[in-house]
């Protein structure tokens, strides 16, 4: 009986967490950020029946209790900890405690996603005495099981096969063997530079993509494959694959383009043009480096 009264006590209180969404809290979180969580104050109750008054003993013991379960979630990795499910958490860790018995004590914690509306951890432990070292002990426990399951909550990054960026090169001096050496080091700079960004972002992982044995990646003309690319990617075990186009209209005249497709479908899950730009070679990578900040980065983190 004592159980389901505290049962439905965590319900209540979880449906309340789960009505009352943070200001602000998207459905997206940027990985280059930690993702705020707030833990909100246990309750307690004690239906033992024991003659003596408790309360403050148990006042004390449970303010050491969330003292000690927030200096835990404050260092977990990845997440920082803020005060309230109102200033722009977006996971939030509620819970409570109940007493049974002289020597049985139950507590009820939960791991609640804002962003999507969601439990994505409940459990009830028991623990036996009530003093300070058994409270310690059953903090140190379920602070253990809630770090666990907000490193599975942690968003895992993409990972991404980004192939060497080519050139198209339209203009009557265009070479019909392909990029003259100073084209080939402008495109290997860019390349470098664009897998460094996307590596540092967090949000994704750059695969290696030198195990690509398809003849499109030899000769460096993926762009006219007709997307086969992402078979390639997924060969290599990416989820997702990216190529990237400098379009040489004339010596001083040139676009940039990017296209990603999910590796196992094949379709097109991001694109990014630079439009026409006018600058020598050497201005190609910064070009790269900024349309794919803005358009692959930025513009991800904030949906």
């Amino acid at each position: 009986m004592h159980r389901v009264r505290l049962l439905s006590c965590a319900i209540i209180l979880l449906g309340i967490f789960l009505d009352v969404r943070p200001a602000g809290a998207g459905n997206n979180v940027s990985l280059t950020q930690p993702i705020g969580v707030s833990v909100e104050d246990f309750g307690y109750l004690d239906t033992s029946g024991e003659p003596v008054d408790q309360t403050a003993d148990h006042q004390m013991r449970l303010q050491a209790f969330m003292s000690a379960l927030k200096r835990d979630i404050e260092v977990a990795p990845g997440y920082q900890f803020v005060p309230s499910a109102q200033t722009g958490a977006s996971l939030g860790i509620v819970g409570g405690i109940q007493k049974t018995s002289t020597l049985v004590q139950w507590v009820r914690a939960a791991v609640v996603d804002f962003r999507d509306n969601k439990v994505l951890m409940e459990k009830l432990y028991t623990f036996r005495g009530d003093n300070d070292e058994a409270w310690g002990r059953a903090e140190a426990f379920v602070s253990r099981e809630i770090r666990a399951a907000l490193v599975a909550a942690q968003p895992r990054p993409i990972a991404l096969a980004v192939f060497d960026f080519e050139l198209e090169d339209t203009t009557a001096a265009a070479s019909p063997t392909g990029p003259v050496a100073s084209d080939a080091t402008h495109l290997s700079e860019i390349t470098n530079a664009v897998r460094e960004l996307l590596g540092q972002s967090g949000r994704y992982h750059v695969i290696d993509v030198g195990g690509g044995d398809a003849e499109a990646v030899k000769t460096h003309t993926l762009r006219d494959c007709g997307g086969c690319e992402a078979a390639v990617a997924e060969k290599l075990s990416a989820d997702q694959s990216l190529i990237g186009v400098v379009r040489r209209v004339s010596r001083t005249e040139y676009t940039i383009g990017f296209q990603v497709r999910d590796a196992r479908s094949g379709a097109i899950v991001s694109r990014g043009d630079s439009g026409l730009r006018m600058g020598a070679d050497y201005s190609w990578k910064r070009g790269a480096v900024r349309l794919v900040s803005d358009r692959l980065i930025e513009s991800r983190s904030q949906q």
